[in-house]
């Protein structure tokens, strides 16, 4: 069995007021053309298809197109979830019709766990469908007062499932969350909280992810798929394995934050052999504007010889490192780097406690030398001999006309 993982499309993202959909639509395009040449036995979406619960035109518009030609020319199954970002009614509406074009998809658990079956040349594939969901909502569902945490809720609804899966077969999970495999999450420290808890978890973690849960209980152990051949996951944006290929993230379509930056972008081609063996491969996409930081002084970064060679047109943060004041420094990028994003000012100061009040022994210290402690507070060196000389000629003038 031969099938693609992706997820976290949020088509319809709009990024520091830039809308997405064109760079969106241009790697989808991508996608088409390797399910084209790999002919996947299926297309496997690990949640959030939208960026938000009720998209916009351009966005249903832009899916509509992309799984028409998927299901309808390529005749490739699609297996989708909905993720946190999704509405779980809008994502649901009409499966039922749609499962006759071989879209399956799952919204929400109105008819309990979608199961999905798929055959090769060495028999069935199971795939069982676990839309993202808030523990009250599996805890109401199933009348059990004890979940109260995303594992707990995963657990219980793994439970259910192995209850309709054969050992032997091959079973394929299809979930959406923050899954570790760091052994206990509860050796994770408890003063750790949010995105840092997730980091100290083993997870590489985005500024693009939507938080589940506030203080980190939305963590799962990795330990929970234990048994199944593949658990394909969505919601983080970083490709990544957890613990071993049996249970990867494919991460996001695009680029969303520039903390992505660094990230590779593109799907997961996953491999299933007759033993349920597990084979992956990552297919990168081309991205029609790459998202990057350049730093620099500012007369360099919008200087021809330094970017001449690079894609201007790309989605760019800058870090200036000018000391002096710059005036306009926005429009003066955005002449050369059109799509810049945003830009901010390095700071080499290393803070230990407040800038603005003066050192111990102030009271006997002359108004010059209190001067070249403040500056080297606020700019982090020592000021020029030149530079301290006429600050000292402007305190003695100042004090000749105040006497």
């Amino acid at each position: 069995m031969k099938f693609i993982h992706t997820g976290d499309w949020h088509i319809g993202k709009i990024v520091n007021e830039i809308s997405m959909i064109e760079d969106q639509q241009f790697v989808l395009e991508q996608l088409v053309k390797i399910i084209e040449e790999e002919k996947p036995d299926a297309l496997v979406i690990a949640g959030d298809l939208y960026d938000r619960s009720v998209p916009s035109v351009e966005a249903v518009t832009l899916l509509d197109k992309v799984f028409s030609k998927i299901l309808l020319e390529l005749n490739t199954p699609i297996i989708a979830i909905a993720g946190n970002h999704d509405s779980a009614e809008r994502v649901s509406f009409a499966s039922g019709i749609l499962t006759k074009n071989k879209l399956y998809i799952q919204g929400n658990f109105n008819e309990g766990i979608k199961k999905v079956e798929l055959e090769d040349s060495h028999g069935k594939v199971n795939f069982f469908l676990i839309p993202y969901a808030e523990p009250v909502v599996i805890r109401e569902l199933y009348k059990d007062p004890n979940i109260r945490t995303h594992e707990d809720a995963m657990k219980k609804l793994i439970e259910e499932i192995k209850k309709q899966s054969n050992y032997g077969d091959r079973n394929v999970i299809v979930a959406h969350g923050y899954v570790s495999f760091m052994g206990d999450i509860e050796e994770v420290a408890v003063d750790d909280l949010g995105e840092e808890k997730k980091k100290r978890a083993g997870l590489e973690v985005s500024d693009s992810e939507r938080p589940l849960n506030i203080g980190g209980t939305d963590l799962i152990s990795g330990q929970v798929f234990e048994g199944f051949t593949y658990t394909a996951l969505g919601h983080l944006h970083g490709p990544q394995k957890v613990g071993s290929d049996r249970i990867r993230y494919s991460g996001s379509l695009l680029k969303y934050s520039f903390s992505e930056a660094r990230q590779r972008k593109g799907v997961t081609l996953v491999e299933v052999d007759a033993q349920g063996e597990v084979s992956v491969d990552i297919k990168d996409f081309k991205p029609r504007r790459d998202m990057r930081t350049i730093k620099g002084p500012l007369k360099e970064l919008i200087n021809p010889e330094v970017y001449r060679g690079t894609n201007t047109e790309d989605y760019i943060f800058a870090v200036l490192t000018d000391e002096g004041e710059l005036v306009d420094p926005i429009s003066k990028l955005r002449a050369v780097y059109p799509n810049i994003m945003g830009l901010s000012r390095e700071n080499s100061i290393q803070k230990e406690g407040s800038k603005t009040a003066a050192s111990l022994g102030y009271k006997t210290k002359g108004k010059a030398e209190l001067f070249k402690e403040f500056y080297k507070a606020i700019s982090g060196k020592d000021i020029e001999a030149d530079k301290l000389d006429i600050i000292t000629d402007i305190i003695r003038d100042v004090e000749r006309a105040v006497k």
